[in-house]
């Protein structure tokens, strides 16, 4: 049997870097695979640590194909043995009958792990994501909105939510029954357990609105019989951690580097937008990515003189039908090429998660570690490569959505 007790699969990067986290910060090792790698090489990563993971873009993909996607690494990690298999979604539950189906994951899930119901969890109440009476809700700045009202949401340009009632938002994906367990519907963790077992819907939400509903859901998901299949946030894992008895341990906030820092931006969110002018009004060279093959070498200038550079793509011009997520991470990956290979910078910051899954690959990078935890739920990952220029680039891949204005400075002087 392998050392590790959880494999699983996030559908981006920077989702998948807050299971990394959750576990981490209670005494868990853990490797994140770019891709999926061959089985032995996937056993011998879950012989050390005690987590490992597969980076993925099942989020950003058309329903019909998340099986190509998923079926050979869900294959594999029950082939490896692992007792707990997660598959790692948004908290914000991003999805729709076209792109990124988790109804359709359900589906493929069921043939791999058989037909047992899929506890299914969103909630991650320290990111501000709550679950009650089925119906999900998400924080943005200092209020707290119902999924299909929270202004980044309503609005995601690839899947807009409409519905905040999660297992009709489901339902909506799949043939299968989707199903909801409120919490006044149990009264402690074993009885949670009894009921995930005995149901006949394909998937059930579970509730949380606070740290002790996850640690409830967590015990409840630990105690059904191996091996388990489920879906859910950050909050899941957090739950499992701690069900499974794991203390608290403190994660460096610095890795004491120092050095101009590159941010490349796929993200639309106001939140990244304005964590960018924030950067420029600290000193930072702001300017939109471009298409440009000339870009990277000014950028490489500006940050062999000292200064960091944000390039965000809100701004940027792509020409209609153009594939704009390809462009971008295409571009920002260059710029992030040209920079590390002429060591103008040994620190990345890549936003936004689709575009964080496709720049880690087009660099050649292979597996990612935890460096340090400079603030809440924002992680400094170290990278693995075959290629020397890439092995030790220290990378944040943030989400949107993550991380207070000031992220890109912060990160500058160290945390």
């Amino acid at each position: 049997m392998p050392r590790a007790t959880v494999a699983y699969y996030g559908d981006d990067f920077t989702g998948s870097v807050d299971v990394l986290l959750q576990f981490a910060r209670h005494g868990w090792t853990g490797r994140l695979f770019t891709a999926l790698p061959t089985l032995p090489a996937l056993r011998a990563a879950a012989e050390d640590a005690a987590v490992v993971g597969v980076a993925g873009i099942a989020r950003s993909l058309p329903a019909d194909e998340l099986a190509d996607e998923l079926a050979p690494v869900l294959g594999a990690f029950r082939r490896l043995g692992v007792p707990f298999v997660q598959y790692k979604a948004c908290s914000t539950a991003d999805s729709s009958p076209a792109i990124g189906s988790i109804g359709r994951v359900v589906e493929v899930a069921r043939a791999t792990f058989g037909p047992r119901a899929v506890p299914m969890l969103f909630a991650q109440p320290d990111f501000g994501r709550y679950t009650v009476f089925g119906h999900h809700f998400a924080r943005e700045g200092d209020t707290v909105h119902r999924l299909d009202r929270q202004p980044t949401m309503s609005q995601h340009p690839s899947t807009p939510m409409r519905e905040s009632d999660l297992a009709r938002h489901f339902a909506e994906q799949t043939s299968l029954p989707i199903g909801s367990l409120p919490f006044v519907g149990y009264s402690d963790a074993g009885e949670l357990a009894e009921r995930i077992a005995a149901s006949e819907d394909a998937a059930v939400v579970l509730d949380a609105a606070t740290e002790e509903h996850i640690d409830l859901v967590g015990r409840a998901v630990a105690a059904l019989p191996a091996p388990v299949f489920a879906i859910g946030s950050g909050g899941l894992s957090a739950g499992l951690a701690r069900a499974w008895g794991a203390p608290r341990s403190e994660l460096p906030a610095s890795t004491g580097s120092t050095g101009p820092v590159l941010a490349v931006s796929g993200s639309r969110s106001p939140q990244t937008r304005r964590q960018a002018d924030a950067a420029a009004a600290a000193g930072w060279m702001l300017e939109p990515l471009s298409f440009d093959p000339g870009q990277p070498e000014g950028v490489v200038a500006v940050l062999a003189s000292g200064r960091s550079v944000v390039l965000t793509s809100d701004d940027a011009v792509v020409e209609p039908g153009d594939d704009a997520l390809e462009r971008i991470a295409e571009a920002a990956a260059s710029v992030v090429d040209r920079a590390v290979r002429e060591g103008a910078t040994r620190r990345i910051v890549v936003c936004g998660g689709d575009t964080s899954s496709r720049v880690t690959r087009l660099l050649g990078i292979e597996s990612l570690s935890i460096a340090a935890n400079p603030m809440g739920n924002v992680v400094l990952l170290r990278a693995h490569s075959g290629d020397p220029a890439m092995e030790g680039l220290e990378l944040l891949l943030k989400g949107g959505q993550v991380g207070p204005v000031e992220l890109f400075d912060r990160v500058r002087w160290g945390g």
